[in-house]
């Protein structure tokens, strides 16, 4: 279990007031690679644990939405399993997305957090209140976030970033009552 006592209490204070976690896709989902086969149809891999963190803090009040400068039917079937209903796919510039979230939900940038791997996501992690890179993200991006996972994109690192949310706002011990 991650011990939240061991990270820095500015980014806790961070977590604390967060109504909304919005995730890129590939490099934060998905590990990042691309797989196509001799048609052309595209497949991405998902890890289960970041799912059911998805779920989990969406249960919990947290909001998540997806924002991805790519465009894939798995990723509309795959959010729409979660139960997301903010899915922006195909946006490069991914500021007109985040603007629009925050209007949709009534809510300010600073109860937000932007989850990125990539320079693509480094627009919204700017404005976020709280940005996060996974472990194996671009330097440039890990550099300017708040804070880094210690899992990789695809493998754990979403499920990382909820449980920090829950741990931070008190909901974990509650969303984890069903499984005791």
């Amino acid at each position: 279990m991650m011990d939240i006592n061991s990270i820095d209490p500015a980014i806790v204070d961070k977590a604390k007031k967060l109504k909304l976690l919005i995730l890129d896709v590939d490099g934060v989902l998905t590990d990042g690679r691309l797989f196509f086969d001799n048609f052309g149809k595209e497949y991405k891999c998902f890890h289960a644990r970041d799912g059911h963190g998805i779920k989990l803090l969406r249960q919990s009040g947290v909001e998540v939405a997806v924002i991805s400068g790519r465009k894939s039917n798995s990723v509309e079937l795959r959010m729409r399993s979660l139960g997301i209903q903010f899915v922006y796919q195909g946006h490069e510039h991914k500021l007109a997305a985040f603007q629009e979230m925050l209007q949709a939900l009534n809510i300010e940038p600073e109860q937000t957090a932007h989850v990125g791997d990539d320079v693509l996501d480094l627009p919204v992690m700017l404005r976020a209140g709280l940005a996060v890179a996974v472990q194996d993200a671009h330097f440039a991006v890990k550099q300017r976030a708040d804070w880094c996972t210690s899992m990789q994109g695809g493998q754990g690192a979403v499920r990382e970033v909820c449980d920090l949310i829950m741990l931070a706002q008190g909901t974990f011990d509650l969303a984890l009552q069903p499984y005791l």
